[in-house]
């Protein structure tokens, strides 16, 4: 089994490259022309990605997010996401690197068989990092009015969060 793993790649890749030659497509020219493209991709979501991170670790470095969970970790409590995890449902919609790592201190801290643990553990994998998301695809896009995105987005996010704690409550009733 693991040798049909480790060969899937390559097995893939010769496909798709006889499958080409098949139907008569230049292979190099269409994978240099593709991966010119990816490169004019990558360099134009540069900034927006270097102020993003700026943008995160001075919002880490500050306090200010811990600041703010603090403050809103009573109405994150309504919805049933515990005190400790009240930072990480600010800074995960901001930065998946940020959030991991935050969700790495909690574990850390209250343990990973922890509610608050278990609950970090479950909102790192049911949420994704929208706002960043939605940052690079309008900077990259040039678009200045997002309408319902973020809102959107947000809402979408705390629904992620509030479920993944009541489907830790409702799976490890014990934790």
């Amino acid at each position: 089994m693991l040798a049909i793993q480790g060969a899937f790649i390559p097995l893939l890749l010769a496909g798709v490259g006889i499958y080409a030659l098949y139907k008569g497509v230049d292979v190099f020219p269409t994978f240099l022309k593709g991966a010119k493209s990816g490169l004019k991709t990558a360099i134009g979501i540069l900034p927006t990605m270097v102020g993003m991170l700026t943008v995160v670790y001075m919002l880490r470095a500050s306090g200010a997010i811990d600041l703010a969970a603090a403050a809103l970790a009573p109405l994150f409590n309504l919805f049933g996401i515990p005190r400790e995890c009240a930072a990480l449902v600010l800074l995960k919609p901001i930065s998946g690197g940020g959030g991991l790592a935050l969700g790495s201190e909690i574990m850390q801290r209250c343990g990973p068989d922890s509610y608050a643990g278990r609950v970090a553990a479950v909102m790192l994998g049911a949420s994704e990092t929208s706002l960043y998301t939605i940052s690079v695809y309008s900077g990259h896009l040039g678009l200045s009015r997002l309408r319902y995105a973020v809102f959107a987005a947000l809402c979408a996010d705390l629904t992620a969060f509030a479920v993944s704690a009541a489907m830790v409550r409702l799976y490890f009733p014990y934790a």
